[in-house]
Parts: structure tokens; C-alpha cells; sequence
């Protein structure tokens, strides 16, 4: 089994939140690695990283990182695949990753989920690969029917629940 998807958080403290795309790789059976990586603390292996991760047959990489959050565009800066950055509440709720990871010079995209949305950035990979992946696709869209299913669900559930003055 060769990886598809890395994941590649600040240290594990971020493991938290980067667990949520893990779990959801595993539900679609999506091969994936995981690895810790820090713009500031390992710099080269950073670029050892994302220079060879193409090769390795990454095709996308989701790259978490909280407060100064470099580290989804540096890897970006090193590489031609697509990087999702996540930023996590480590600090100022989130804002000041969110604020690092989204405001990236021209020539240097890194799309952005919201903060601490590793599982959105997870389903935005897999949405990446299903274009030139039927069999991943419909993987992809019995997930949203599973999503669909549970709010359905939920109303059949509220509409069970009764208040006085409630009308439906």
C-alpha cells in the first residue's frame, strides 16, 4: 500500500485535530501517511519533504500548523501539489493561524480550511483525487448520502420532540 494523501502537522500536539482527516482516509480506505514536521524547528527536512513527496506518489498534502503557521507554505513554496493548510487554535483562537495560512503571496496558493478543519480539509483532498478517480468519487458521494442520511434522521428525531406551542 503506497500513501496518496500526507498529512503533516507541527508536532503532535496538533494530533487532536489532524486525527479527523486520519479517521476519514481510513473510512474510505484512502492510503495516507502521517508525519510531524516543523518549518522552524526541522527546516531541511521540511524541504526534504515536500522536494521528494511527489515522487513518493503524494498527490495531495494536508498540513496542519497553529500560531506563527508557516509550515503549509513552505512546503507549498517546495512543491507542486496541492497543500491544504489547517490552522489550529494553539493561540488567539485560531485567528493568527488562519491569518499566516491564508494570506499567501501570488505564486504560493495553500487552500484554507476553517480553523481546527482537518476533516474538511480531508474531504477536500479526496474531492481533489476523485476528479481522475471514478471508483474514489463514488466513495466520495456515499459519504455525502451518509451526511444527507443523519440530517433526515435528525428532523424524523425533532419531529418527535413535543413542546406546547411547537408546530410542526
Amino acid at each position: 500500500m503506497k500513501a496518496v494523501v500526507s498529512i503533516i502537522m507541527g508536532s503532535t500536539s496538533d494530533l487532536k485535530v489532524m486525527e479527523k482527516a486520519a479517521s476519514f482516509f481510513d473510512e474510505l480506505e484512502i492510503p495516507f501517511e502521517m508525519n510531524a514536521l516543523s518549518a522552524h524547528r526541522t527546516p531541511e527536512e521540511v524541504e526534504k519533504f515536500a522536494r521528494n513527496a511527489k515522487d513518493k506518489g503524494i498527490k495531495v498534502i494536508i498540513a496542519g500548523a497553529g500560531m506563527a503557521a508557516h509550515l503549509p507554505g513552505v512546503i507549498a513554496a517546495m512543491t507542486t501539489i496541492p497543500v491544504i493548510g489547517v490552522p489550529i487554535n494553539a493561540t488567539l483562537d485560531g485567528m493568527d493561524a488562519l491569518l499566516a495560512i491564508v494570506q499567501m503571496p501570488p505564486g504560493i496558493p495553500v487552500a484554507t480550511v476553517g480553523i481546527n478543519g482537518a476533516l474538511n480539509a480531508a474531504i477536500l483532498a479526496t474531492q481533489m483525487m476523485a476528479t481522475a478517480d471514478e471508483k474514489l468519487a463514488g466513495k466520495l458521494s456515499g459519504y455525502k448520502e451518509n451526511l444527507k442520511q443523519k440530517i433526515v434522521k435528525a428532523n424524523e428525531d425533532l419531529s418527535k420532540i413535543d413542546y406546547r406551542f411547537k408546530t410542526n
